[in-house]
């Protein structure tokens, strides 16, 4: 286990691991392949429950069904999520679908509909085949189980374009009681959040009311989820959901409580990890690639260049292909749409300075192609305009990512 701080890093925990949540996956039949396409997670109380959602203007039906859900009680017991389909803009067909797939997993796990939240990802435009999933709603209960097997199966059924699975589990101790938070999420491509296509699910067996749920979850959102990209589309169907089951024991957590920051930081630690994951899958993708930015004058300033640089197809074909062109990452800082004093930028590749004072640098090519050619990239972007800093993350502009997506539906 590694330390970090107040909390520890549980390894090969899933979202199965803090007490009172069960989840598991199969295969219903929306994928041309037999890999799971439907899964769950399951809470043995209501749980305390919080979300974020996309910003894309056309936002899936299973979104305002979770969001109706949500409204009632700010309470979630089961969360139900399909792959292969996004059942985004089709329209009432697609309302009624999402309900159905609502209303017959409250059926199936024996709770009421709005302790029941439905998300979806995959192709847009086309129908859900019904039948292949209230077959597989189903047949869910018999396949949902506590153990690291059930969150192993319900990460491969969240699944699309990802090549890995994306899981990550930290424990602290509060008011005596040892606390887990998990986390599973999905994404490959269309990942530009506010949010991406992009599903996270974190589970927490901390008792924490759902207003404080959301609050954390947002701030947690705008540093994490909100700071990575892979190619600088919106999705219609990003979600992030957190669910609380209240079972570990200890007094109710609120931002007045003494370990209340120690619960955030490993809460944001999840969040980091997951988002790292995303970006570092990109479809096609080879690396990782960091733009930390500091300097700025404000940090919503520092944002927008961090995310400007890091979405510039031009950085990410220039770290592809190992070719340390500073240009392109000071033009993308000159189009971010915030002030910025043209004779302040330092800009570093790993620890190669590149610019200083906006003025070049030499530096060793051959060292920087060969920085550039490894599995991570860290980009430093220094302002020298005030106090304000901000990272994101993405990934390489590779061959592969056309070839994926030239053909995504066919």
């Amino acid at each position: 286990m590694a330390q970090h701080g107040e909390f520890v890093v549980v390894e090969n925990g899933s979202v199965t691991t803090p007490k009172g949540f069960r989840a598991g996956g199969l295969h219903c039949g929306l994928k041309k392949t037999q890999r799971n396409d439907l899964g769950v997670i399951v809470c043995d109380v209501p749980a305390s429950a919080a979300g974020v959602y996309t910003l894309n203007a056309f936002q899936a039906a299973p979104l305002q069904v979770t969001k109706d859900s949500l409204a009632v009680e700010g309470k979630l017991q089961v969360m139900l999520v399909n792959s292969g389909n996004a059942n985004a803009c089709t329209g009432k067909q697609g309302d009624e679908d999402a309900r159905t797939m609502r209303s017959e997993a409250a059926k199936a796990f024996g709770v009421p509909d709005h302790y029941v939240g439905v998300t979806s990802t995959g192709v847009i435009g086309e129908l859900l085949k019904m039948d292949k999933v209230t077959s597989g709603i189903a047949g869910l209960p018999e396949r949902v189980s506590a153990s690291d097997e059930g969150g192993d199966q319900f990460c491969q059924a969240i699944l699309t374009t990802d090549l890995t699975k994306k899981s990550v589990c930290v424990k602290l101790t509060v008011d005596g009681q040892t606390v887990h938070i998990a986390g599973a999420a999905k994404g490959s491509g269309m990942i530009h959040p506010n949010m991406a296509t992009m599903l996270g699910f974190i589970t927490t067996d901390a008792a924490v009311p759902a207003a404080s749920l959301q609050k954390l979850l947002n701030g947690v959102t705008d540093t994490t989820f909100n700071m990575i990209t892979v190619d600088g589309d919106t999705s219609t169907n990003d979600m992030v959901v957190v669910m609380a089951s209240g079972l570990a024991g200890n007094g109710e957590l609120t931002e007045s409580h003494p370990d209340w920051e120690a619960f955030a930081a490993g809460f944001r630690y999840v969040g980091e990890v997951l988002a790292k994951a995303i970006a570092r899958d990109g479809e096609g993708a080879t690396k990782l690639i960091e733009v930390n930015v500091v300097g700025a004058e404000s940090v919503e300033a520092a944002r927008a260049f961090a995310k400007t640089v890091i979405g510039s197809s031009l950085v990410k074909s220039a770290c592809f292909g190992a070719d340390a062109n500073w240009g392109r990452i000071i033009a993308a800082i000159g189009r971010a749409g915030y002030p910025v004093n043209t004779e302040t930028v330092d800009i570093r590749l790993g620890d190669i300075v590149t610019l200083e004072q906006s003025r070049p640098v030499k530096f060793d090519e051959e060292k920087a192609a060969e920085y550039l050619k490894g599995e991570f990239v860290l980009i430093h972007v220094d302002l020298h305009m005030g106090g304000s800093g901000a990272t994101a993350w993405g990934c390489d502009l590779t061959y592969d990512y056309v070839r994926i997506n030239a053909a995504y539906r066919t």
